[in-house]
């Protein structure tokens, strides 16, 4: 989705996505429910308040799937859906948005392409009938594609001197080379130029289908109104989508590559081995992360850079599951002149975290933090709700996922979290810098 792409966030609905969710107080009932057509969501029901949301996603079908030489366009395709769609133009289109007090937007990743609606239940109909018309009939006129192709260049613009984006940019190529997601997910300046809008009705017609569609819906709507519902918005869409063949990649690592950039400070990004979402250890690696990076203030990155040496704002890591790839990533930024120190420091922690592994205290504190955030993060509105739904989708992980989570992470031993340390972390990593020449 574009950053400066206006929202619509007026009335009721705007609450939808951050209003605290009655359910989050207690477990959350979900429901598989299928359309006549065949179409699956699954659904957490309440009547508490007017209020429904619905987040949508469309597997594969993400910026991976851009042709070559014309990076950027399903991010461009993210920001058209709501500038018109059947005898509705732009204006009219999101003046009706605005009346409704719908929330709508669409988003552009590596893999997916999603989507996310928040309504006020009386005027549910009318806007489940503008979301089905912007996913089957977009109008892509001039005028609109025009002005959004200008917003995403115009940003592309402003970030050319951005230490972090050439730290991303150099980051995805190093890893990457030649697959698509070495690409930018906005493309570039020449990329944008090429992109017509039978590009962007192909791309939609193509990859938007009912069989790589997983739906969550949350709020206000019955099961049986929720079958008919599916069927409006998605009925329309082909049964199988056109997708292009993407092939997994194993990253480059062992590399060091040092951009020169004119600024104060040094941008530091590592990149080493990440574990699949599926992989049965995967929450070992998961705790291990947290430990090392993931868990922000109580992490061993940012108490050895930040807390003890005040080298950074902060410092931390992160896993990373694409389906095509996994990496596990570590990011900084320090000044110029403490860039070397800080990534022997770097090194340091990550050399101690593959032979020693945690302490039995330092994995207590993980587990009870990842169990207890969870909530907070995914289960404490409607909108995140109705997300949470589709991740679990779109990763397999079953519709019982967020009541057996708790033990899952409780079964993870210490040999386990120390065997994903020495696989991931005892790799030579690749290590980016973006910063003054010599720094």
């Amino acid at each position: 989705m574009i950053v400066s792409k206006r929202s619509h966030l007026l009335g009721l609905a705007a609450f939808a996505a951050t209003l605290v969710f009655p359910l989050a107080a207690r477990a959350v009932e979900i429901q598989t429910v299928t359309s006549e057509g065949g179409i699956e969501a699954l659904l957490v029901e309440d009547h508490t308040n007017p209020l429904i949301a619905m987040d949508f996603a469309f597997k594969g079908a993400g910026s991976a799937q851009d042709p070559d030489g014309k990076a950027g366009l399903a991010n461009l395709l993210s920001g058209l859906l709501d500038e018109g769609a059947g005898d509705i133009e732009s204006a009219e289109f999101q003046r009706k948005l605005d009346d409704l007090g719908v929330s709508l937007s669409f988003d552009a990743g590596r893999d997916d392409f999603t989507g996310s609606i928040n309504a006020i239940t009386e005027f549910s109909d009318e806007a489940f009938d503008l979301v089905g018309l912007a996913l089957s009939d977009p109008r892509f006129d001039e005028e609109p594609v025009s002005r959004i192709r200008g917003q995403i260049v115009t940003g592309i613009k402003a970030s050319e001197n951005d230490p972090e984006t050439l730290a991303k940019d150099a980051f995805s190529e190093t890893l990457f080379g030649d697959h698509p997601y070495s690409r930018r997910t906005e493309g570039t300046v020449e990329s944008l130029g090429a992109i017509e809008a039978s590009d962007l009705e192909a791309f939609r017609s193509e990859k938007f289908a009912q069989d790589n569609l997983v739906v969550g819906v949350v709020g206000d709507i019955t099961p049986d109104r929720l079958k008919t519902v599916l069927d409006e918005i998605f009925g329309d869409l082909r049964q199988s989508p056109d997708l292009a063949d993407v092939a997994d990649i194993e990253p480059t690592f062992g590399e060091r590559v040092a951009v020169e950039l004119a600024v104060p400070q040094t941008t530091i990004q590592f990149a080493l081995p990440g574990v699949e979402r599926d992989d049965p250890e995967f929450f070992a690696a998961y705790l291990m992360n947290h430990i090392l990076g993931g868990g922000s203030f109580t992490s061993r990155l940012y108490e050895e850079i930040r807390e003890k040496r005040g080298l950074a704002y902060g410092a931390g890591s992160w896993l990373a599951s694409y389906n095509h790839a996994a990496i596990l990533g570590v990011s900084t930024a320090t000044r110029a002149d403490a860039a070397e120190e800080s990534i022997r420091i770097i090194r340091d922690e990550l050399t101690r975290m593959a032979e020693n592994g945690p302490s039995e205290e330092e994995l207590a504190m993980a587990k009870t933090y990842v169990k207890g955030s969870y909530a907070v993060r995914n289960l404490d509105s409607s909108g995140s709700i109705a997300k949470t739904l589709v991740g679990i989708q779109l990763d397999d992980l079953g519709i019982d996922y967020i009541d057996t989570r708790k033990d899952e992470i409780d079964a993870v031993t210490m040999e386990q979290v120390k065997a994903a340390a020495k696989a991931l972390l005892s790799v030579e990593p690749t290590v980016i810098t973006v910063g003054p020449a010599g720094a």
